[in-house]
């Protein structure tokens, strides 16, 4: 499909540190562990129409920390886990190349990684996606920046972390900044112009029905 017929919205996710508990370099499923409000807030995203895409660096890869099949692993375990509750990705992409790797096939610089685009383009390409009607949401300033770069808008997750201050890059920053995954998804939300809860901590609503 091409970009001027591209009608989902997507959100773009990040994954080790956004989605699930991220340890370094993690090679093992039985290490896969969701974050806090990534279970409730997926699903309300999906019922407010956005197709569910993972974009994530993996330079363990390069670095031969894991390998391919165990990322694999890895991913599958957490796609399993999305599914107990009810989420099902559009898409996952991921980014093996380091220019400071140490293996060969992956140790250089590549379009795809993150503070770059490339996975945001392919998956505009591969799912339809109109990037413009679409959000980024993620932990590092890299996942706000590659998300600005390919047109969404971006909601950096910073809650309990110390490596900011805002502003990033000028035309970079996000356009909000939350405490957790529940906190991002509620505004993405609100600009949505989608109902919210009547109070803190209450369940989200069925967006299908605004």
């Amino acid at each position: 499909m091409s970009a001027t017929h591209a009608t989902r919205r997507a959100v773009f996710l990040d994954r080790d540190g956004t989605l699930i508990h991220d340890p370094g370099y993690l090679s093992d499923p039985d290490g896969v562990e969701l974050l806090p409000g990534v279970a409730e807030g997926l699903p309300a995203l999906a019922r407010a129409g956005f197709a569910l895409v993972v974009v994530t660096n993996q330079s363990g890869i390069a670095r031969g920390k894991y390998t391919v099949e165990q990322y694999e692993s890895v991913a599958g375990r957490l796609d399993g886990m999305l599914a107990e509750h009810g989420i099902e990705l559009a898409g996952s992409y991921y980014c093996p190349y380091h220019p400071e790797g140490s293996v060969e096939a992956y140790a250089r610089e590549h379009e795809d990684r993150k503070p770059e685009s490339g996975m945001w383009r392919r998956a505009a390409a591969d799912l339809g996606i109109d990037l413009a009607a679409s959000w980024s949401i993620g932990d590092g300033e890299r996942d706000i920046v590659a998300g600005k770069r390919a047109g969404t808008r971006g909601v950096l997750l910073a809650g309990g972390r110390d490596k900011w201050p805002l502003p990033v890059l000028g035309p970079y920053d996000p356009d909000f900044v939350a405490r957790d995954m529940r906190e991002a998804v509620l505004w993405i939300l609100k600009e949505e112009g989608r109902p919210l809860p009547d109070a803190p901590g209450a369940p989200y609503p069925d967006a299908t029905t605004a």
